[in-house]
């Protein structure tokens, strides 16, 4: 007689909620999104397969991000899966502007020399460059270093929120939207020091 409850990991999709019971009790979907996360960035260290890479750099595309969102949104930013979700919102947002994107990122790297060696864009700092530099950074979480990825991630966020903030010339929108990228770059940096400490779950 087979189990009701398969042991494979859950992975994020439509019918995910739909599968755990109680699924709407706030603990468990705190137990769900750390589960996940983890499986996310800790277990695809030690596969070799490609498609499975490939996968985690696509998951907000091929689930969508109100999945995620569900998820993970809710998760404390110095814990595992709030720090992916922040990495899956900059590449949502990064693919959805790139080029107004790329264009902070130009005039904000003037100001940020060294996120800008950092973050690791190529030049000149394009629409399809800010896209692959971002897709690059998700690629780490399955192959590389979590707490460089978040690093990256965190100086590519601090470069446009520099360049927003230069090139605002009605004061407060820009300026408050780029204060948010700020904060959405500290919170990615405290949670690579957590990584680096080994304690971000």
């Amino acid at each position: 007689m087979s189990s009701p409850n398969p042991r494979r990991p859950i992975m994020p999709g439509n019918k995910l909620f739909e599968s755990l019971p109680g699924a709407a009790d706030p603990a468990t979907v705190t137990e769900v999104a750390h589960r996940t996360a983890e499986l996310l960035v800790r277990g695809v260290r030690d596969s070799e397969d490609a498609e499975v890479h490939a996968r985690v750099v696509k998951l907000a595309d091929d689930y969508g991000l109100d999945e995620l969102a569900e998820l993970w949104s809710d998760a404390s930013s110095d814990s595992l899966p709030g720090a992916l979700w922040r990495l899956y919102l900059l590449r949502s947002w990064v693919h959805s502007n790139a080029e107004e994107v790329s264009y902070e990122f130009a005039a904000g790297r003037k100001y940020a020399e060294v996120h800008a060696v950092v973050a690791g864009v190529a030049e000149p700092p394009g629409p399809t460059e800010v896209r692959d530099m971002v897709d690059a950074v998700l690629r780490g979480v399955a192959t590389g270093d979590f707490a460089t990825t978040l690093d990256r991630a965190a100086a590519f966020a601090r470069i446009v929120a520099t360049g927003r903030a230069h090139l605002a010339d009605d004061g407060h929108d820009r300026v408050l939207s780029a204060s948010k990228l700020v904060e959405t770059a500290d919170q990615l940096q405290t949670a690579a020091r957590a990584e680096r400490a080994g304690q971000l779950w």
